[in-house]
């Protein structure tokens, strides 16, 4: 279930917002910037998937602010909800590193369709260390590699071959490539190496979610994530 930090003041839209993505299995936490509970802590504290952020929060707060902290950590997928909807508004939320910009009145139906189009395309490093797609965590401070709350243990140059994968998503790979990256230009083994890794990979991941991405082989050419 992927997680959306709504940050919002109003609250019939919030309200709102909030069934909408319940109704499509979202798990929704709610900030209403009126200084209680502290957007940026929140934030990672709960690690979400998404931000929805209103630009014109309570108590002289300033949603791009919020948005460019989100950015100083990171590339998580940010949206922006407000009523602010002139061009050079939506181009300073752009410039600050906004996936998508919506002007107040919306459809929710169109917030619900802008969201998936934004995960769909959206692989992101949560700080420096944490690589999340969708559900697969990759933790580099400390090695570890989790599918929801299932901890996935992985062989050193498998877990290094998987991160090398996630940093360059979409990406294909040629096995002469993933050697020299992964095992290094001076290892003498043959490329047959890399299938055997992608063999165990395949098989210790099983509980990914075949909806959210896979490790693809691109015939005659080599390896992929994809992420969807």
């Amino acid at each position: 279930m992927k997680r959306v930090l709504l940050v919002e003041d109003e609250l019939p839209i919030a309200t709102l917002l909030q069934a909408y993505l319940e109704k499509e299995n979202y798990e929704v936490m709610w900030n209403s910037g009126e200084g209680e509970i502290d957007v940026m802590e929140q934030f990672l504290n709960w690690k979400p998937d998404l931000v929805l952020l209103d630009l014109m929060l309570p108590n002289d707060q300033n949603g791009i602010d919020i948005l460019h902290q989100i950015r100083q950590l990171g590339s998580c997928p940010v949206i922006i909800l407000t009523a602010r909807g002139a061009v050079p508004e939506r181009l300073q939320g752009f410039d600050q590193g906004a996936d998508d910009y919506i002007a107040k009145p919306f459809d929710p139906q169109e917030v619900m369709a802008r969201i998936q189009a934004v995960l769909r395309r959206s692989v992101y490093m949560i700080d420096s260390n944490i690589i999340r797609l969708g559900s697969l965590v990759i933790d580099a401070s400390t090695r570890s590699v989790t599918v929801g709350a299932e901890q996935i243990s992985l062989l050193p140059r498998d877990y290094q071959l998987l991160t090398f994968l996630a940093e360059h998503p979409h990406q294909c790979f040629e096995r002469d490539q993933l050697l020299n990256q992964v095992w290094g230009i001076d290892f003498e083994g043959g490329d047959r190496s890399v299938d055997t890794s992608i063999k165990r990979l395949r098989k210790s991941l099983q509980y990914w979610p075949a909806i959210e991405g896979e490790i693809e082989t691109i015939r005659g050419m080599g390896y992929s994530i994809r992420v969807y």
